[in-house]
């Protein structure tokens, strides 16, 4: 099976569970997109079902999120429940897997919780969930709940040489910062060269904070709807080459820096900005992180950043 680094307390207290033939049958495993749920989950599955290799099998039956859409409907948990309702094909157990639990509308929780309450024989849940608080109390009350953590700097730096050998110690450290313990996050990095676009954009977006016109507004205002499901990372971007810029400035030392393969924007900011405008800067993005957690209209809270972010 596939090696996992973090997570030893839920992963021993499942294998010992398992073992002793004392599991339950319903878990919510609820923590941070990328934090490692569903390989955790998977792992435990294959183990439950008696395998050992890290591969689909029959009876463990992974339900996700379709594409495009925002939330899973009544309609498509009755059809996992049809699937749930089947005996097991290879073992003598069936492990399903929902992914996105906290997207199931209100209708699709409640269809699901009769099953919850009364599973088939050898039948075993587990639902990945970001927020806790979208599950009805009426299923969280009848599961198990493990709430995942993030990975401690040595872990995560055991997970940088495991699957991305090579990099430089300066690399190592902007990760380290960056991913904030999740593993997902140094995946989508590395990976993902839309999120390069986006890092460079959001830190383009603080030096020019200066020379913005009406038009120019507009067209950031754009791009945060646009990204506003990314929102927290571009926050934590801006914020990391931000408090740079505040070190840079106080210290002039490229040594302490998170962000060193950004140094010469970070000098460009330092020298536009005064300790009292960046720390201004800061606390006006981290306003409207609140704000956006508190549900306020996106597009609102991102007019009201910008011009705000003007009049530092």
């Amino acid at each position: 099976m596939k090696d996992i680094i973090g997570h030893e307390d839920i992963i021993s207290s499942f294998y010992n569970a398992i073992n002793l033939k004392t599991i339950s049958h319903a878990h919510i495993f609820w923590g941070e997109d990328g934090i490692g749920k569903s390989i955790v989950a998977k792992n435990i599955a294959i183990k439950l079902i008696g395998k050992n290799k890290n591969r689909d099998y029959v009876d463990i039956v992974e339900f996700k999120l379709k594409a495009g859409r925002l939330s899973i409907g009544v309609n498509e948990i009755r059809g996992l429940i049809e699937e749930i309702n089947k005996k097991p094909y290879e073992s003598d157990k069936k492990v399903v897997i929902i992914h996105n639990g906290d997207k199931m509308t209100i209708q699709a929780q409640n269809a699901l919780l009769k099953t919850i309450e009364e599973p088939p024989k050898n039948i075993f849940i587990i639902i990945l969930c970001e927020e806790l608080n979208n599950i009805l109390e009426t299923i969280k009350s009848r599961c198990q709940i493990h709430k995942f953590i993030p990975l401690k700097d040595k872990e995560l730096l055991q997970y940088l040489q495991n699957y991305y050998s090579g990099l430089k110690d300066e690399n190592e450290n902007f990760l380290l910062e960056f991913s904030r313990g999740i593993p997902g996050r140094v995946d989508m990095l590395l990976n993902d060269d839309e999120f390069n676009e986006i890092r460079d954009k959001a830190i383009n977006i603080v030096n020019t904070l200066g020379d913005l016109n009406i038009e120019d507004t507009f067209t950031l205002e754009e791009f945060f709807i646009n990204n506003a499901k990314k929102f927290e990372y571009i926050v934590d971007i801006m914020i990391s080459f931000l408090r740079d810029a505040i070190i840079y400035k106080e210290i002039g030392n490229k040594d302490l820096i998170i962000n060193k393969d950004k140094f010469e924007e970070i000098k460009m900011c330092a020298s536009m900005f005064s300790f009292k405008q960046l720390n201004d800067i800061i606390s006006i993005i981290n306003a409207t992180r609140v704000n956006l957690d508190k549900n306020v209209n996106s597009a609102l809270a991102f007019n009201v950043m910008l011009l705000k972010l003007q009049e530092v």
